[in-house]
């Protein structure tokens, strides 16, 4: 994808819109992970080239912070060098995340990993996963192969599994993968998942850099995956 972008590719791929777009959508998704990002719009020229990247932030950190991650992922990830004068930073008013009565927002508590318990019994294994919410605590648990390579998976499952015994619209949401990755020099847990709304069928990534432990870096790629959607939902209800 990087060698694409940086060198245009073959005449083939620069001649295939669709492509082109999927790989500027990728980079949106991405940029849209940054804290403090709300939405992200990449332009792009006819070759897929982003030659504009305008970015709708709150006012967390400074535009000049953004524009220097926003450029850190593009490189680090893809590969892509962008020029600092192509990327614009719009952020929102703080008083624009107040209500109408002027009164501030009240945020729905998020809950956090207490603890991950993965026990191998011959080739087969058991994973508990502790969600903490405020005094509360929801366990999940899954079982499937002791293989390495199956290890995120079944830590995934677990989480999403306590997440359910706290929220029921979680019902709706399924894993699909869940690994360990390197991004630069930094191990990251990444995790996809739908949610399901029929006829609808939304994927969603969250991702969580490896602190120390692994299985704890799974689990909380689920709440970031799961969290934000989850509490938009509990609003509207």
């Amino acid at each position: 994808m990087a060698s694409e972008w940086a060198n245009g590719g073959s005449p083939a791929e620069s001649e295939d819109p669709s492509g082109s777009d999927a790989e500027l959508r990728e980079l949106e998704d991405e940029l849209c992970r940054l804290g403090g990002v709300l939405a992200v719009r990449v332009v792009g020229d006819r070759n897929g080239r982003p030659i504009e990247v305008h970015v709708l932030a709150d006012q967390s950190k400074p535009a000049k912070q953004t524009v220097r991650d926003v450029r850190a992922v593009a490189q680090t990830m893809f590969g892509l060098e962008l020029d600092h004068r192509i990327v614009s930073v719009a952020q929102l008013d703080s008083a624009a995340e107040h209500s109408a009565d002027g009164s501030s927002p009240i945020l729905a508590p998020r809950a956090r990993v207490g603890r991950v318990n993965f026990e191998a019994q011959g080739v087969r294994a058991d994973v508990r996963v502790v969600l903490i919410d405020g005094d509360l605590e929801y366990s999940g648990y899954a079982e499937g192969s002791v293989a390495a390579v199956a290890r995120p998976q079944l830590v995934a499952l677990a989480t999403l599994d306590a997440v359910r015994q706290s929220d029921s619209a979680a019902e709706a949401i399924h894993v699909v993968s869940a690994d360990i990755t390197r991004v630069g020099p930094t191990r990251v847990a990444v995790v996809s998942v739908v949610y399901v709304e029929p006829p609808v069928e939304l994927f969603v990534s969250g991702s969580a850099v490896v602190r120390q432990d692994r299985d704890d870096a799974v689990a909380r790629a689920v709440l970031d995956a799961t969290n934000r959607r989850l509490g938009r939902t509990a609003a509207a209800r």
